[in-house]
């Protein structure tokens, strides 16, 4: 997660960055397999402020590499000015290798109408 206020080339800088550090160290960028990807999610709002930014801009990284690399990685990002979050997870073999689908929409269901009782329909003086 990158600060929002970068200006767009600052944050290419820092993914390209990335990239190159992953295909120094022996791993696997490709960008036309599924494994080596970049998916840009945008502006997103934080559950919590973050340095006072209520928005972060999310950047979806897929790479294969050893364990040196993704240490390196981290080191990497933590020191980076603009980087605001990073968090890298295993994914598991045979597992989509981006954002999860959206999930459909509940069908609206009505709601019954409410059975009234007509013995309360009387009044009391009859």
């Amino acid at each position: 997660m990158l600060d929002p206020e970068l200006p767009e080339d600052r944050q290419n800088e820092i993914v390209k960055r990335s990239q190159e550090l992953i295909k120094k160290s022996g791993g696997k960028w490709d960008a036309h397999q599924p494994w080596g990807r970049h998916d840009v999610w945008g502006r997103r709002r934080l559950a919590y402020e973050i340095d006072h930014k209520g928005e972060g801009s999310y950047h979806l990284l897929n790479f294969d590499a050893e364990p040196e690399t993704l240490e390196e990685l981290s080191r990497v990002l933590r020191i980076t000015d603009g980087v605001m979050r990073h968090l890298a997870v295993r994914r598991i073999e045979g597992s989509a290798p981006g954002p999860p689908p959206p999930e459909p929409e509940p069908a609206a269901q009505s709601v019954p109408e409410p059975a009234y009782a007509e013995a309360n329909m009387r009044s009391e003086e009859e």
